[in-house]
């Protein structure tokens, strides 16, 4: 039961982690406030997907092994 509420603690910080990543590279990249935010908008769903699509690969050579 520990083990299952650890992972649990892991992903309540995965979406604070992504938009704190995203906020400060967007942040390197541009000085105006709207250009910040819409970079780091993008940036955070192109991470997203980025990932999904490696879990997804993972799930399938996973169903193969």
């Amino acid at each position: 039961m520990l083990i299952l509420l650890a992972e649990v603690n892991r992903l309540v910080y995965a979406p604070l982690l992504l938009a704190a990543v995203s906020l400060v590279y967007a942040g390197t990249r541009h000085e105006d406030l709207r250009s910040i935010l819409r970079h780091a908008g993008s940036f955070g769903v192109w991470t997203v997907v980025f990932m999904a699509a490696i879990a997804a690969v993972i799930e399938v050579l996973a169903f193969f092994q």
